[in-house]
């Protein structure tokens, strides 16, 4: 497992960890790590396949949703993080307390500023699906602290691994700036490598003094996560199919090649030409083809691989 220069409690502030790469030989069958992967494999690949997490992918995620999706992970990381600090002490979590490194609230907060403006607090509100997903993470932080491992475990290593994928399709889709306003969510600057602090973080979980049937039980509860995650991605999906296409903004014009094409706006040649000058027809004859369908689907699978821990 990995070494790292950090204090106990993970790492004195404005400091930044640096990890030992050392490889891993030594990890059981039986390990808590190892238990949460298997055992959630199903559950992400359920997320990965629900529609608002398809589109996103694809680069189709509206802007208005994608404030809405910021939203809802401000309210759920709120509440993680408020019990987080409440259990930082008992023994069942305090080895994965790293709240300089993984935290993410002032990061949302400072992404809805840019989105909301400067009185970003009156205007959002946490909707109905978040607010059973925080009530279960306050539950859990208050009568079964052992249990909050799952939902960090859920949250933060999915947003080290699959969350910087969404990261840089968000800010290409939505031409959000260079500097990372409105991505700061994504960005861990305490973080000088993310495979490495995963390793770090895995190891820190292994260690705990668990019994079998309180692993079975955090397991149990990631899944649970995941559904809490799941429900927020379907509310996300209807609100977005309610939107105007308008609302897509920063991104490309979402056009399917269908419908009369003397009515796209990029159309500029002549009927009968061979070819047509709109990019997006001319993409969409493409993609008909069947070798090109392969390449597509081929690119898409990869990219939702890539995506195999999403943030929500």
């Amino acid at each position: 497992m990995p070494s790292a220069t950090e204090s106990p409690a993970g790492g004195e502030e404005g400091e930044v960890l640096r990890y030992e790469e050392i490889e891993d030989d030594s990890v059981s069958p039986t390990d808590l790590s190892e238990l949460l992967k298997e055992g959630t494999k199903e559950s992400h690949d359920r997320a990965e396949n629900t529609q608002f997490v398809k589109d996103f992918l694809k680069g189709r995620i509206k802007k208005e949703l994608f404030k809405l999706a910021t939203v809802a992970l401000y309210f759920t990381y709120s509440a993680l993080e408020e019990e987080m600090d409440r259990n930082k002490d008992s023994p069942v979590f305090a080895p994965l307390y790293f709240p300089l490194e993984l935290h993410r609230r002032e990061a949302l907060a400072k992404d809805l500023k840019y989105f909301y403006g400067e009185d970003w607090e009156e205007k959002v509100k946490c909707s109905e699906a978040t607010q059973h997903y925080v009530d279960r993470i306050h539950h859990v932080g208050q009568h079964e602290p052992e249990l909050l491992v799952a939902h960090a475990y859920t949250r933060y290593m999915g947003d080290l691994s699959g969350g910087q994928v969404l990261k840089k399709v968000a800010q290409r889709a939505l031409k959000l700036p260079s500097t990372e306003e409105g991505i700061q969510f994504y960005t861990f600057d305490s973080i000088s490598n993310a495979q490495q602090f995963k390793q770090l973080y895995r190891a820190r979980m292994n260690a705990l003094d668990l019994d079998k049937s309180t692993k079975e039980r955090i397991v149990e509860e990631a899944n649970r996560a995941f559904r809490f995650n799941m429900q927020v991605f379907d509310e996300l999906d209807k609100i977005g199919r309610s939107l105007p296409e308008a609302a897509q903004d920063g991104g490309f014009p979402v056009h399917d090649g269908k419908g009369d094409l003397r009515k796209c706006p990029y159309y500029a040649d002549k009927l009968g030409k061979a070819g047509s000058s709109c990019p997006y027809h001319a993409a969409a004859a493409l993609a008909k083809q069947p070798l090109m369908q392969l390449i597509l689907a081929a690119c898409v699978a990869v990219a939702a691989g890539a995506a195999a821990w999403y943030l929500m």
